[in-house]
């Protein structure tokens, strides 16, 4: 076959077909003149939607949910406490009391912070004060002036009348009717333990009682309710046989082996106060002669908390004299 680029101009152009008639030339150009309109437009509109498809992604069509910024700050501020960095544990709660203004239980969990910080400076909870009965039942050393604790009253008090406002409003509140039991409990430690007025201790740990049962009626899942009726029930039951017997025509009873199931429940469902259920019984069996016992919740707690020096401490002195010395 010849090369036709080869041919002279005048040859290869006889050889083209010869088109004479302009309608087909037209129809041609119209023909020509439509694919490449129909090729522009499928372009464009290929280009429109992918453009529709980014602007609609998930991201920008599904809201975003924020997530709730006071998750966890209750969590930390008791990690803080029972790791003895009082300020910390502060410092989160108050956060927390700004973001949840109308919740109780942050100013609750302020009055604990300084309770337990007295407590720390005054080494309640420890076996030297639970195996002392001079020291257990007759409160820490010093006169009540100077071991008076007016930031731990003003918060527990506040916190108190902000749950009882809940309460009227709903007397059935199991959250504000356990911030009472809680404020309540505290209370009756301080003026147990701190202010050694013995009487308003026991009336405060019994309406703490009350309030316990009231909100473990509620919800039996609230495990830090427990704590209150735990160890009220387990200091009650400590006191010699003719206070027992005086309190308990005031209408106050006492039982300890009780006092330490219902903080073995307090440990089993509790939460924020669950690590303090564990000390109180770890003491109580110390004070029980339970040695192994107290050596099992001793060692989780060092576990859980390597940076409270105490518990360690405590397993030490657990190891060289096997049992707890009342005097």
């Amino acid at each position: 076959m010849k090369n036709d680029s080869h041919l002279p101009n005048g040859d290869f152009l006889r050889i083209q077909p010869k088109i004479r008639n302009p309608r087909i030339w037209i129809a041609i150009a119209v023909s020509a003149i439509f694919s490449l309109c129909v090729t522009f437009c499928a372009a464009a509109q290929d280009e429109t939607q992918q453009e529709e498809t980014q602007q609609q992604s998930p991201a920008a069509v599904v809201p975003r949910m924020e997530a709730d910024p006071t998750a966890g700050m209750l969590d930390t501020g008791f990690r803080h406490l029972y790791e003895l960095d009082f300020a910390a544990a502060r410092a989160e709660f108050v956060k927390y009391q700004k973001l949840r203004p109308d919740d109780p239980f942050g100013k609750a969990a302020e009055a604990a912070s300084y309770l337990f910080e007295q407590f720390n400076q005054k080494g309640v909870l420890t076996s030297d004060f639970f195996c002392n009965d001079s020291k257990f039942l007759n409160g820490i050393d010093g006169n009540p002036a100077d071991n008076h604790n007016p930031a731990f009253l003003d918060a527990n008090r506040n916190a108190r009348e902000m749950a009882k406002k809940l309460v009227a409003e709903n007397p059935k509140n199991p959250h504000a009717l356990l911030v009472l039991t809680m404020t309540d409990g505290m209370e009756a430690d301080y003026d147990t333990l701190i202010e050694k007025k013995q009487l308003a201790g026991l009336s405060m740990v019994r309406q703490a009682e009350a309030q316990a049962n009231v909100v473990l009626g509620l919800d039996p899942t609230a495990g830090d309710a427990n704590v209150a009726l735990g160890a009220g029930n387990y200091i009650i039951g400590s006191l010699p046989g003719f206070k027992r017997a005086l309190v308990w025509f005031g209408g106050i009873h006492g039982d300890k082996q009780r006092g330490m199931d219902q903080m073995q429940k307090a440990i089993a469902n509790g939460h924020y106060f669950r690590p303090f259920a564990k000390i109180l019984l770890a003491l109580a069996y110390e004070r029980e002669r339970q040695p192994d016992r107290a050596r099992i919740l001793l060692s989780e707690l060092a576990v859980e908390f390597p940076t409270n020096p105490i518990f360690a401490h405590e397993l030490s002195l657990l190891d060289q004299r096997h049992t707890c010395g009342k005097h």
